[in-house]
């Protein structure tokens, strides 16, 4: 898929109410189903059923849905095949059966806590239907694993008629962070307030915002073919970021004497402004897939410190907290310059892959 492509209205829209969107598809293809069911009439003709909604139910995102189907096919299949081995060991011997089955669940056990537990559940799960049928009876080991080849393969139909994305939502979603992050930034650094704005709830909320973006890195990294590293960085950022305001905030209003010093700064006034836009740039990148370059380097923080340090020592009153909070929110400032610019790179480094 193309990733660095506009996202559509549409899309938008999907994204939105991507619940209602999800239930509709899964309802959608459920009668689908069952109508190629009822007139094809395959033998234990349930499996396709319960395959479907084992494999779309939990999750509506391709990059998510696709693998889920392999893996129940991979894991149906290879459980078939060891439950069949199984089925003609106990016309030997039942004590043969009992030991064979003893190893491939030890392996599947073994393998559940590793990078594939599906699969290996299903393994297990396949085994113990396919051995529990009579002695020598292939039939039902057949029929089973063709029903849930076809249920899982319907599944991945299904889902990749308008897909839901999580590469998509998780763009949108990292979107909606940056606003917040915009908004938080000015209500620390406007002029208009008087007393210290209460941002707990709003932070509170932006983190939980930021932890629900996690979710959707796996399957987005699928989808658009990076490693998870990549995303992961953007999220560490996100948390750094979210700090960085908070303790800015608390600089900023340690004093009323450090704020109103703060606010009446033209340099400080000037930074605010041009990391304002440079965060609209960010957002324009992830929304439109606009790959402009984005340097934050040109918020000139450097003059800004030498001058503010000048006018706090023009201004000694021997107030080493008005002194400390006023440094302390200039270093949160370049901090925070560095963290954007950081971020920045690490979204382009995302949309312009293959």
């Amino acid at each position: 898929m193309s990733t660095c492509c506009k996202i559509t209205k549409r899309e938008k829209l999907f994204y939105k109410y991507y619940r209602f969107v999800h239930a509709i598809r899964i309802s959608i293809s459920f009668v689908l189903t069952f109508i190629i069911l009822h007139f094809v009439n395959l033998p234990d003709h349930t499996w396709p059923l319960i395959t479907l909604i084992v494999v779309m139910g939990p999750i509506s995102f391709l990059g998510s849905a696709v693998p889920r189907a392999l893996e129940r096919i991979g894991g149906t299949l290879v459980g078939a095949t060891l439950g069949i081995i199984a089925l003609k060991l106990e016309m030997v011997s039942f004590t043969y059966m009992l030991i064979w089955c003893a190893m491939c669940m030890f392996f599947c056990g073994y393998l559940t806590l590793g990078k594939k537990p599906y699969l290996a559940l299903l393994i297990g799960i396949t085994l113990a239907v396919v051995s529990s049928a009579p002695a020598g009876d292939v039939m039902t080991a057949f029929w089973r694993s063709v029903n849930i080849v076809l249920g899982a393969f319907l599944a991945m139909i299904f889902t990749s008629v308008y897909p839901q994305k999580a590469y998509i939502h998780w763009r949108l979603k990292l979107c909606c962070i940056i606003k917040e992050f915009s908004k938080l930034y000015q209500i620390i650094n406007s002029r208009n307030l008087i007393d210290r704005p209460y941002l707990d709830k709003t932070i509170q909320m932006v983190v939980l915002e930021i932890v629900s973006l996690r979710s959707l890195i796996i399957a987005a990294s699928k989808e658009c073919h990076r490693g998870k590293d990549d995303f992961e960085v953007i999220q560490k950022i996100c948390t750094n970021i979210i700090c960085i305001l908070e303790s800015q905030a608390n600089a900023h209003w340690e004093s009323r004497k450090s704020h109103f010093f703060l606010i009446k700064s033209s340099e400080l006034h000037e930074s605010i402004h041009m990391t304002l836009n440079a965060l609209q740039d960010i957002e324009d990148a992830l929304e439109l897939g606009q790959l402009s370059t984005i340097n934050l380097k040109k918020i000139n923080l450097s003059d800004l410190v030498s001058s503010i340090h000048q006018s706090v020592l023009s201004d000694d009153t021997g107030d080493d907290s008005y002194e400390t909070s006023v440094h302390g929110y200039i270093w949160l400032s370049l901090e925070l310059a560095k963290q954007f610019e950081i971020l920045s790179l690490s979204i382009h480094n995302i949309l312009l892959s293959k």
